[in-house]
This record gives C-alpha cells, structure tokens and sequence, in this order.
C-alpha cells in the first residue's frame, strides 16, 4: 500500500524545489502519495495564519512531512513556521548531515560530519517580554529531560551510522547552571555507550575549529541557538545550504525540509537549486527504510555532480529543471 506523506511546498522557491523533487522520487520508484498544505506567507494571505491547524493535523495522521522552505519575517510579523511545528509536533531533534561532495566547490575536502540540535527549549523558547521600555528580556530554559534527550539521540544515531564520536558543544564556562545542566546530563548519557567516545568543546572554540580542521569531528550535539547557528556554519564547509540536508524528529513523527531560505527574488526564474530538498528526501527515505531507492537517488546524484553539472550556484550553468532533467535520466539510466 501506497504511503501519504504531508506536503509543504512552501514559499518563494519552495513549488519549485518541491516539484523537482517529486520528480526524482518518482524516478527511482517511490510510491508514495501526497496530502499537499499550505503554510508561510501564502498561508497568511488566505486566512491568517501561517500554520493552520490543518496543516498539524495532516502530519499528525500521515507521520511524515516533506516541506519545502517558508518565509520568516525578520525582526516583525508572524513567528516562525519552523520553530512552531517543532514545538507543535514535539520534534525534538533536528538532524543536519554535513560531507563534501563531489563536483560541489568547497574549502575542505573530507568534511563529513553530523549536527544534532535540540529543537525544543534554550533561548528558542519564545520567552521574551520588555521590563520597562527600552530593555528587553528573552529566557533561556534548559531542562534535564530534553537535554538527556537529545543527548541519547546523538548517540543512539552513533551508534546506528557506525559513528564512533559524539561531541557536546556548550557554554559551561560561562553559563554555569544551564549549559552545566546541559553538559552534565550528555556525560551521565555518554556512561550508557561505551563504545562509543564522548567528549566536549566550548561553542566558540569549536566554530574555531570547523573552519579550520573540521575533518576532526563526527557528531555533534548541541542545544537550540548553537545547534542552529553551528549547522549552517557546517553548511558553508560543504558548498552551502543549497546542498544540505535537514530532519526534524520526534517519537513516532517526522518533517524533513530544505534548510535554505525561499529566495523570493529569483522565485519562478528556474534558478533554484534542488539539491538541499532531494538530499532531505534522501533522509526521509532512509528514514522509512526505503533504502535501495535512497541509493538510487544519492548514486544519480554523484554522477551527475561528478559529470559536471550543476546550478548557477555551485559554479554550472544548469537551471532548476535542467538539472533535474540530468538526475532523472542518470537514474533511468542505472
């Protein structure tokens, strides 16, 4: 039986994206079919609000989402659509796989590394109110719960992936009770596996170090802001984050999305690259255990980034369908 997976195109580039993207999997024989949603900007300009109840209950009943990137506004307007479905859906782990590829420009060569961030509370909690005018406070909360959480997670996917590190990146030094809490709770977890080695580094030193050895590391697990902040500084490590990856898990739930924004300025001009979507597509294959059309997928696109042919983004001159074109056909041809 055919499985239904919600679907959010998104805003700006995001129809297009998603429709690149459906054309691949149906390519390499996913037989899924597809409740598609509205959320983002559209969404609020055909009711109001930016994530409709509908939309919860669709990946509710379906499980699984595959969203395509929707407008934040900044510093104004309605709060993010991504932070409220995590929260909504109790999405706690946002999963980010980082690695060259090749044909893909990049400063490093052997980048190959994952970003595992709490999705739930820190500073992302959404606490802020003005003590009197012109100061304003935001909470940052850190419980014992999801902090052992997501350390588990970590290192249950570790464990999973064949990885053998998990490191915990914090602010200890300074922020003694919460990131303590934080750390504390990842090394009562890390006394769990063995197997598996467990260390630790300041967030400031290990921004230091990505961007100078980052082939030194393997997992990494952090809470909300620095997760966030780290995984898009990984994305530039490996051609940017028209290339990555993104999962945001739950117990019994997922959404899987490009983590780029929607580029309204060049929405409709097949100009987009779909990579980011078909890579989280990838995941949410593998996540279902479709993992022979996973391959196909990530073998399609290896040979055609290895031919060459890319966007005008990673340096070629292949528009959106074009280079969707090129991956259908390396699939049809495997």
């Amino acid at each position: 039986m055919s499985r239904t997976i919600t679907l959010l195109p998104g805003d700006g580039i995001g129809p297009e994206v998603t429709a690149a993207t459906l054309r691949v999997l149906t390519a390499a024989g996913a037989d899924f079919e597809y409740e598609s949603m509205i959320a983002g900007a559209e969404a609020v300009a055909q009711g109001g609000d930016p994530l409709p109840d509908a939309v919860i209950e669709s990946v509710r009943r379906n499980r699984i989402a595959l969203k395509g990137p929707v407008t934040t506004p900044v510093g104004r307007g309605f709060q993010s659509v991504n932070v409220r479905l995590r929260k909504a859906l109790e999405l706690y782990a946002n999963l980010r796989p980082l690695r060259t590829l090749e044909g893909v420009p990049s400063r490093f060569e052997d980048v190959d590394l994952v970003v595992v961030r709490e999705n739930t509370e820190g500073l992302y909690s959404g606490l802020e109110h003005e003590v009197v005018p012109g100061v304003v406070e935001s909470l940052k909360i850190i419980t014992e719960k999801a902090s052992t959480r997501i350390a588990r997670f970590a290192f249950e996917y570790a464990r999973r992936q064949g990885r053998s590190r998990v490191t915990a990146v914090h602010k200890a030094n300074i922020m003694k009770l919460s990131d303590g809490l934080f750390l504390d709770c990842f090394r009562q977890v890390a006394e769990e596996y063995p197997d598996i080695q467990a260390d630790d580094r300041i967030i400031d030193n290990m921004c230091m170090q990505l961007v100078t050895h980052p082939e030194r590391f393997d997992v990494l697990v952090l809470e909300n802001l620095y997760g966030d902040i780290v995984s898009d500084l990984g994305a530039g490590l490996v051609g940017g984050l028209g290339v990555v990856p993104g999962a945001n898990i739950g117990e019994s739930m997922a959404v899987f999305e490009a983590v780029h924004g929607s580029a309204p300025d060049i929405a409709g001009q097949d100009l987009a690259n779909p990579l980011a979507l078909i890579h989280s597509a990838v995941l949410m294959l593998r996540y279902l255990k479709e993992d022979a059309i996973a391959a196909r997928i990530d073998a399609a696109i290896q040979t055609v980034l290895g031919a060459g042919q890319r966007t005008r983004d990673l340096g070629g001159d292949l528009g959106t369908s074009a280079f969707t074109d090129a991956l259908v056909a390396a699939i049809e041809a495997d």
